[in-house]
């Protein structure tokens, strides 16, 4: 895997916490590819089209104290020939009824590093509570 390629991919995924951070929708919009599958984190759905990934990211905008933080040690990255797979630990935090919470998820993104909306697939689920 290439230097420019890993720095590229990393590059993609601090876009995107950026402005998930910012509330930047467009921004965050413009990352995903218009075919794109999107299974978020706070949805049961699978989110197939712009509108669908809008509705969604519109209604985490709303969250009062949205943050999105990456656990580093936890990124990974995989190269696939031209596409590029990064996966992880991220943790949103925002307040529900005035109280903040966190919410740690794993991620995983297959990424186009070399289109201009590079996220192909996102998949993001909430790490489960430990069962013991």
């Amino acid at each position: 895997m290439s230097t420019s390629l890993v720095s590229s991919a990393r590059a993609i995924c601090q876009r995107w916490l950026d402005a998930v951070n910012a509330r930047d929708l467009d921004a965050v919009l413009a990352l995903y590819a218009t075919d794109a599958v999107l299974l978020p984190t706070f949805s049961p759905h699978v989110l197939r089209t712009d509108e669908q990934r809008r509705g969604y990211f519109e209604r985490l905008a709303t969250q009062p104290g949205l943050r999105v933080s990456l656990h580093e040690k936890t990124f990974a990255l995989q190269g696939c020939g031209p596409v590029e797979v990064a996966s992880g630990i991220y943790c949103f935090r925002f307040e529900i009824d005035g109280e903040p919470l966190s919410f740690e998820a794993r991620f995983s993104y297959l990424l186009d590093p070399a289109a201009s909306r590079p996220i192909i697939h996102h998949h993001s689920s909430q790490i489960p509570r430990n069962l013991s």
